[in-house]
């Protein structure tokens, strides 16, 4: 019988975060796979946890997943940790993990700290929906496509950030997003943990003034509903009455329910565009 994965959230800051069940998962499986068993040394020290473990990181994630899957496989228990937080957000144990569903491997979380989600919550801002992009590519067409994405996405945006790069990151943003709304979250259950809510143009401000420390992530306002709204109208704006109702009566409408339809799009009465089109006609 095959044994199972599990994917333990370790602590993003404050050790007081790590679950007890994820302290006994450690204690009890026979392999323990760190992003990088030197910094997670100190955290098992720290709970008196002495499994043996061995690297898995961007670096090695598929070679060493085929390996830790043969593991798996002849039925010993592995566990998946990260540097912080939970395995396989914006980290390469999802390659490990969909090699054990293809495998059938057993899978299974152990959730705790997230980064992202701490920093949605304390954001003020919409959380009903968001996307998480984690760090924006450092290739710069790659980056300008997805900027270019952003800017017209209607959810909260949720990015991290190291604290080099923020003030490159916040004049991009505010260059392809324009000033919305923006809270900058850093150091998150840490000692020094900030929450600062602004605008794009005010975050930037504060980075100009204070060098950026520890890591950040950013949560930011997705474009409202008005702007989109502006903008689809805008769009059937530069395209004249006629040719708007021409694509509706060329999708078999008959004229009143076109003249409805292209009301609506344009924003405006039905008797405005009854009116525009009489006019042009007399014209």
């Amino acid at each position: 019988m095959a044994g199972t994965l599990y994917l333990c959230a370790t602590p993003i800051g404050n050790l007081r975060d790590m679950t007890p069940r994820v302290v006994e998962t450690l204690q009890s499986v026979d392999v323990i796979a760190a992003e990088d068993t030197r910094n997670s040394i100190k955290l098992l020290n720290h709970f008196h946890i002495h499994t043996p473990m061995t690297s898995y990181h961007e670096y090695n994630k598929v070679e060493k997943a085929k390996q830790l899957v043969g593991k798996l496989l002849a039925g010993q228990d592995i566990a998946l940790i990260t540097d912080a937080g939970t395995p396989a957000i914006s980290d390469p144990g999802e390659v490990l993990v969909r090699m054990c569903h293809e495998s059938n491997v057993p899978v299974t979380s152990l959730p705790g700290p997230s980064a992202c989600i701490a920093a949605l919550a304390l954001s003020g801002l919409s959380t009903r929906r968001f996307c998480f992009e984690g760090f924006l590519p450092r290739d710069k067409k790659e980056r300008r496509a997805i900027l270019g994405e952003l800017a017209g996405e209607s959810r909260t945006v949720v990015l991290y950030e190291a604290p080099h790069h923020l003030r490159g990151t916040l004049e991009e943003l505010l260059e392809s997003l324009g000033d919305r709304r923006i809270t900058l979250c850093r150091e998150l259950t840490k000692k020094y943990e900030t929450v600062l809510p602004a605008t794009l143009s005010q975050a930037l401000a504060v980075c100009e003034k204070e060098e950026p420390r520890g890591e950040y992530v950013l949560v930011v306002e997705g474009k409202s509903v008005q702007e989109l709204r502006q903008e689809e109208i805008a769009s059937w704006e530069a395209v004249s009455i006629e040719e708007h109702m021409a694509y509706y009566e060329g999708q078999g409408m008959d004229s009143k329910t076109a003249m409805k339809q292209v009301a609506r799009d344009r924003g405006v009465g039905k008797r405005e565009i009854y009116a525009r089109l009489h006019q042009e006609d007399r014209g």
